[in-house]
């Protein structure tokens, strides 16, 4: 039995990137970036493989270039996981990517150039069903902006998200979606907060260069986990120096821990302490590492004793809890195996894909 109560979702137009529909009542889609050399067309490649295999729904490459725009027509030719192209200021390579089928443009229409241009962009996204993504960013809001508001706050980011959306509704282009990311947590929750009561598209969320993966984890899980929680956000990017592979786990994770999404291993594992019958620690981190190549949703926990173990357990799909002289191991919650030390890791990830090719085999019948 869960406690978890469903959080009620903003209700915002749906849109559709490449093949993720995002907004309306989709799930909650997450979003990395390569940071490889876009023109080093098989590093950015391989980037985006260990991206997919992480689980990635929608990956965004900078595309700063017409050189750049050679090389992206090129990637999107050989992947099929949706892509988006990064875009500033020149609306040639705007155009270019456009023909070589990308998913979505991320641009800000104000950064483009001349009216014309901006038009010629959005006739050509328009023609071909393709949507913009606006991103409105604290560091690089205009400088009308900032002589107004002196400095960046949630009050000009909205100013400057509204106006890029005005341009939009005077070429009648509705197929887009937004975002408003800040470094600092309560200037984007309040510009977020501000905007979602404002416009029906789709919001992309992100607290901008959140950090490195520890420090960025723990500002994005409590930005992105606050909006989440007032049922804000159709799509997320975890904003890490870090590996962008980091940035999915992070992402779905932070989805899992809200109930919004259910994919791969959700694992519950104690801090440990001197009651523990074998080292959580380490069993626990070579059962992530061994698990991450897992999809299907399932439930596992791996407590080192009995005071809390036997609970958690019997709400786990595979549930571990240590005793002496060997420790118990549960399936849906019923007792089914004694697992010694020597053996715990091979045995548990053997449990563990055993229920998941089961799961696998519910779904394929029903």
């Amino acid at each position: 039995m869960s406690f978890q109560t469903k959080i009620p979702r903003r209700k915002s137009r749906q849109i559709w990137v490449g093949d993720i529909a995002i907004g309306g009542d989709a799930p909650i889609s997450v979003q990395s970036m390569t940071n490889t050399e876009t023109c080093d067309v098989d590093a950015t490649l391989g980037q985006i493989q260990r991206l997919v295999t992480a689980g990635v729904d929608i990956v965004r490459v900078s595309v700063p270039s017409l050189d750049a725009a050679e090389a992206f027509k090129v990637i999107r030719s050989k992947v099929s996981v949706p892509l988006v192209a990064d875009i500033h200021f020149d609306h040639r390579i705007a155009l270019q990517v456009l023909e070589s089928g990308v998913d979505c443009l991320r641009i800000n229409p104000g950064n483009i150039g001349s009216e014309q241009r901006i038009r010629a962009v959005v006739d050509s996204a328009k023609d071909k069903g393709i949507p913009l993504r606006i991103g409105v960013n604290a560091g690089s809001l205009g400088k009308a902006l900032l002589r107004k508001y002196k400095e960046p706050t949630a009050e000009a980011m909205v100013e400057s998200a509204l106006t890029q959306i005005d341009i939009l509704d005077k070429l009648d282009f509705q197929n887009f979606k937004i975002s408003l990311k800040a470094s600092e947590i309560f200037m984007t929750l309040a510009a977020y907060r501000s905007l979602a009561t404002q416009i029906e598209q789709p919001l992309h969320l992100g607290i901008t260069e959140a950090g490195g993966l520890r420090s960025g984890t723990v500002k994005s899980a409590i930005g992105l986990g606050a909006l989440l929680m007032d049922g804000i956000g159709d799509t997320i990017r975890i904003s890490l120096a870090a590996d962008p592979v980091e940035e999915v786990k992070v992402g779905f994770d932070i989805l899992k821990s809200l109930g919004l999404r259910h994919k791969g291993v959700n694992l519950v594992a104690c801090p440990s302490c001197s009651r523990q019958n074998f080292d959580v620690i380490s069993v626990v981190n070579e059962l992530e590492s061994r698990l991450e190549d897992i999809i299907t949703p399932i439930d596992v926990a791996v407590i080192g004793c009995i005071v809390n173990g036997p609970g958690e357990a019997k709400v786990a799909d595979i549930g571990l809890t240590g005793a002496s002289p060997n420790n118990l191991a549960y399936v849906e919650g019923v007792p089914a195996q004694k697992i010694q030390n020597a053996t715990l890791v091979d045995e548990l990830e053997a449990m563990v894909r055993a229920r998941v090719a089961l799961k696998k085999d519910l779904i394929v019948s029903s």
